[in-house]
Formats: structure tokens, C-alpha cells, sequence
């Protein structure tokens, strides 16, 4: 895939995937998130944890890091989902982080373009994610990018205690 890169950027952008020994900055960057998401607490990932699932034997996750100037300033992870009312694969946006300083820069756009572009030559259904109600500068760029909501549905989740009780059941 050819390298993104943004038109309103003065800076040097570029978007690659992940190397096995950048668990660490994904880490740190998931934490960062988190903290900016206001749910570090949940945070229980380890860099280890990192290292097993993005380069372990058949990865599942993967991620992108979006680089300005040949440092990095932000990561996309991400996975394969499946539409059955496509009929065809996707891509589930699980995190999308920009450092604050890097932030306007033309980042996270080009981290969207990347998978954008992946979903293309893939032939993918979608792309997909999900966004804070209240991070309105995230809504307001999604919206740029003429990103729907999916006005309807609401997220679901089962874990901890709740998980292990259907488990058994």
C-alpha cells in the first residue's frame, strides 16, 4: 500500500504498520487514550499482552502508526469483522490515538485514509468504529470525513463477573 498522506500537513506524513518492538509505545499510547478517554482505570493491558497479540503466531489485531517527520505520533488498532448483511468482511476501528501535539496535523487522517484504502483494494464491506458521545472534536472530524452514526443502536457488552456467569449457564 502506498504511504498516506495529508495535503494540509506542512510536516512529513506517513502511515505503516506496527513493529514487533514498538509494544511499548502502543502501550503507552492505549494509556494515553484511556487517560484522554477519562477510563485509564480499565486499563489492564500490559505491553506484553501488546507483544502477543499484535506479533505472536496468526494475529488477529493489528496496528497502524502514523509517523510526522519520521516520529510517531499516533496508532490505528484494528481488526477484520464480517457483515452478514454485506455478505463481505470490514474493518472494526478499535482505537484511533493522536498525540495532542501532533493533533491538526493531518494524523489521524491519514491513519483513516490507510484503512480506508486497505477496505478498498480489499474489497471490504466497511469500516467501522465507535466514538464517546461526549468527544465532540472526534465527532465533529468524523462528520468531516462525512462518517455516519449509526443513530439505533447501541453498544452491548458482557464481562467480568457477567461473562462468567453466561459461561456457565
Amino acid at each position: 500500500m502506498r504511504p498516506a498522506t495529508s495535503p494540509h500537513a506542512a510536516a512529513a506524513l506517513s502511515v505503516r504498520p506496527a513493529r514487533p518492538h514498538e509494544a511499548a509505545l502502543i502501550h503507552r499510547f492505549t494509556c494515553e487514550l484511556a487517560e484522554y478517554e477519562k477510563l485509564r482505570h480499565e486499563v489492564v493491558a500490559s505491553v506484553q499482552d501488546f507483544e502477543r497479540v499484535l506479533f505472536g503466531p496468526g494475529p488477529r489485531l493489528f496496528c497502524d502508526i502514523v509517523e510526522l517527520e519520521g516520529a510517531p505520533v499516533g496508532m490505528a488498532i484494528w481488526f477484520y469483522n464480517f457483515s452478514t448483511f454485506v455478505g463481505r468482511h470490514g474493518l472494526y476501528l478499535e482505537d484511533l490515538y493522536v498525540t495532542p501535539a501532533a493533533r491538526g496535523r493531518g494524523a489521524g487522517k491519514a491513519l483513516l485514509v490507510r484503512l480506508a484504502r486497505r477496505c478498498v483494494e480489499e474489497g471490504l464491506g466497511r469500516l467501522e468504529w465507535a466514538v464517546l458521545d461526549w468527544n465532540s472534536p472526534a465527532i465533529a472530524f468524523y462528520d468531516s470525513l462525512q462518517a455516519r452514526a449509526m443513530s439505533g443502536w447501541i453498544v452491548r457488552r458482557l464481562d467480568g463477573a457477567a461473562l462468567r456467569r453466561l459461561a456457565e449457564a
